[in-house]
């Protein structure tokens, strides 16, 4: 089963926000219906894996992937861009046929 990753630099982002909050550096992302192509991701800081997460750890960050998320973003690499625009993380997934400008949202 091909699994998820962070980049370095969004595991570096995830453990500069969770210091900041005083929290374990676990980003938990999820993908929900909804968004402009079909799907929408979301992330968020989670306190420790659920009992069927898949988990990959990168510079001492964890993600964490719930099952039915994973199904639609397995092989993805999770990444965290800053540019003019702002700063975001990003999912490279190679599982979505369409995106859009914004990389929150996909469809398959």
């Amino acid at each position: 089963m091909s699994t998820m990753a962070l980049s370095p630099s969004a595991a570096e982002r995830v453990r500069l926000i969770a210091q900041k909050q005083g929290k374990p550096a676990i980003l938990r992302l999820s993908v929900e219906g909804g968004g402009c192509s079909g799907f929408q991701y979301k992330f968020d800081l989670a306190e420790a894996p659920e009992g069927d997460d898949t988990v990959s750890e990168t510079d001492g960050a964890k993600l964490v992937v719930d099952p039915v998320s994973l199904d639609l973003v397995a092989g993805s690499i999770v990444d965290f861009v800053e540019s003019l625009g702002g700063a975001a993380f990003r999912v490279e997934n190679p599982n979505a046929a369409a995106g859009c400008g914004c990389g929150s949202s996909f469809g398959i």
